[in-house]
């Protein structure tokens, strides 16, 4: 019988499972290709003694298939293989045994342990790359936009094969940022990739009391409000410490803390009014008189006059459950579709 074990690189050399280690043991013959195999230390420390063959032999998996099925049939007991780390079974090794065989994961990676390798991938790149090195927060910033705005096109296409390379590419915008941010010291706003784990795992947390803590909800609309109030408590906080650094700052905290105006209008504006009305609020640009004015034909053709009837449509939309922001890019992809069409019916030979 043979085994061909694998291992993780992100998992410590000897921190195998149960059944690896019983099928080492039990091994009549241990087998590797290098010398330096990360297992080999500690497969020696615990008594086992693995017998390095050469790496030649292992650049062609059918001739080590047939060499290994031949090691099994010259001995008196199993015989375990041991895959280079982080490869999965080589197929064509495989397909060239012989004798009963099994393919074992000594060493599974924990979800997420692949993130590892683009802590590596991406100090690699800082250092090594012209273009990475001479990046900042600023420069990158049209890029960390971008490329959530593609990550959002996909959705929008239904494109969920496109999704993950997108994801992806927004995942590297984080990584990104984390990776200049240690190289400044903690007093000067520095952070590592660390740090923006821990911060958003102990936000989650904080915020989800119903599930990491005592507090019991029956709906989804009972933790909308459980997390509106665990926001406001936030923005207090803020506030508190910030007036406690500079006394004499801005005022008190704000039902607009916290919104980012960089965000595209209309879902600026949808989040503006929201925040307002959560705390009772109107406000005189809340642009119900260019409702009315726009729904009789009237819109004043001037910059305040277009931006108060916008405000009130996004308003309108709100209280019919829509959002504005994701209508309008709705309308844009039908109008674009639109407009292919007349192209392909003006030119039927796409010529």
């Amino acid at each position: 019988m043979l085994t061909v074990l694998l291992s993780s690189p992100r998992v410590a050399p000897g921190l195998l499972s149960w059944q690896a280690w019983s099928a080492l043991r039990a091994a009549d013959r241990v087998l590797a290709g290098s010398a330096g195999h990360p297992l080999i230390p500690a497969l020696a420390a615990a008594g086992v003694l693995p017998v390095v063959v050469g790496e030649p032999l292992t650049a062609d998996g059918a001739a080590l298939g047939a060499f290994l099925s031949s090691a099994v049939s010259s001995s008196g007991g199993p015989v375990v293989w041991l895959a280079p780390p982080g490869e999965a079974a080589d197929p064509a090794l495989l397909s060239g045994l012989s004798v009963p065989h099994q393919v074992l994961d000594g060493s599974p990676d924990l979800p997420g342990a692949h993130l590892l390798d683009l802590v590596s991938i991406m100090d690699t790149l800082r250092v090594s790359c012209p273009w990475d090195r001479e990046q900042t927060h600023e420069s990158l910033l049209p890029y960390l936009l971008e490329e959530a705005y593609e990550a959002a096109e996909t959705i929008e296409a239904g494109d969920l094969a496109a999704l993950r390379e997108e994801i992806g590419d927004v995942m590297f915008q984080a990584f990104f940022h984390a990776r200049i941010a240690a190289e400044r010291a903690p007093a000067e706003g520095g952070f590592t990739i660390d740090d923006v784990a821990d911060t958003l795992a102990a936000k989650l947390t904080r915020r989800h009391p119903h599930v990491f803590g005592s507090v019991t909800v029956s709906s989804a609309a009972d933790v909308n409000a459980n997390w509106e109030e665990i926001k406001k408590a936030e923005r207090a906080a803020k506030a508190a410490s910030a007036a406690a650094v500079s006394p004499d700052g801005a005022g008190g905290p704000s039902v607009l803390d916290g919104v980012s105006f960089g965000q595209p209008a209309l879902s600026l504006a949808a989040q503006l009014q929201r925040r307002a009305a959560r705390a009772g609020l109107t406000a005189p640009g809340d642009g119900a008189g260019a409702g009315a004015r726009a729904e009789a034909g009237a819109v004043e053709l001037t910059g305040a006059g277009i931006g108060d009837a916008l405000m009130a449509l996004v308003a309108r939309a709100s209280e019919a459950g829509l959002d504005a922001e994701l209508e309008l890019r709705a309308a844009a992809r039908r109008f674009a579709d639109a407009v292919h069409e007349r192209e392909r019916q003006a030119d039927p030979a796409g010529g």
